[in-house]
């Protein structure tokens, strides 16, 4: 049964918590809900309270407009609240980014893992985000079948790999969430890692990419590493961005404990 908190807009968020211990909370990105998760969450509810959550728009989360990341890190901020006032947070991917801006922003955030946030080098030059345009209208008219595949094409999948998932019985949940796309495209932004601002991160940090994924995950934790004081890097043998929770568990557990 989920709890809802109302952020500072209004906005109702809701979440599940599960477990005993030091509150953790996972921040999911495009296409999750607080369902999303999985069999991660028992794996840590062993050793932590976890909360899982609705980011707004998604789920049983509402969807006060207009959107800017500083509303969703005004989420994040009255679910600590509602965990006890201060939290350990695990981001996937554009999750990661709001988990690392949340950080920067100075929540009470006490330790921050991000699991290959989608950003590239300065020295690699910025990423063509060109189709994100189209995607963000295709949200706004609400087709959420044109939105999620232009985005799914956009960040490198195949076309025949489309496809086939359009014909996978989770696909309507996928499109479910689909007019939220463009909210990860804020977070993701011109695609850079901006030092100056993710710098300010002060709570320990674990960086983590998978040996099987794409350069750019390998690139995103590097960079991130290199501005993040005393941020540590690790890469899970035999992983992708679609990381098992039995591989990434351990690594979690050992980090917040």
């Amino acid at each position: 049964m989920f709890q809802t908190v109302h952020s500072a807009d209004g906005t109702t968020i809701a979440y599940e918590k599960t477990g005993t211990g030091p509150a953790v909370i996972v921040v999911g990105g495009a296409f999750n809900t607080r369902m999303s998760p999985g069999t991660l969450v028992p794996l840590l509810a062993a050793h932590f309270t976890v909360y899982v959550y609705d980011r707004r728009g998604r789920g049983d989360s509402t969807n006060t407009q207009p959107y800017a990341i500083a509303r969703e890190i005004e989420d994040l901020a009255a679910l600590i609240d509602a965990a006890g006032g201060s939290a350990m947070v695990y981001g996937h991917s554009s999750g990661a980014v709001l988990a690392l801006e949340a950080t920067a922003a100075g929540l009470p955030i006490a330790k921050v893992v991000a699991y290959e946030p989608p950003f590239t080098a300065e020295e690699n030059g910025r990423t063509s985000l060109a189709w994100a345009d189209e995607v963000r209208a295709a949200a706004d008219a609400d087709d959420r079948e044109k939105a999620a595949t232009l985005f799914l094409l956009g960040i490198g999948a195949e076309p025949e790999g489309v496809a086939a998932m359009t014909r996978q019985q989770w696909w309507p949940g996928m499109l479910g969430v689909a007019h939220t796309l463009p909210y990860d495209l804020a977070l993701v932004g011109d695609g850079l890692f901006h030092a100056v601002r993710l710098g300010k991160v002060a709570a320990p940090t674990l960086l983590i990419d998978g040996a099987e994924s794409p350069s750019w995950a390998g690139t995103a934790v590097s960079v991130a590493a290199r501005a993040i004081p005393g941020a540590r890097r690790l890469t899970l043998d035999e992983q992708d961005h679609n990381v098992d929770p039995a591989a990434l568990a351990p690594a979690l557990i050992g980090f917040f404990a």
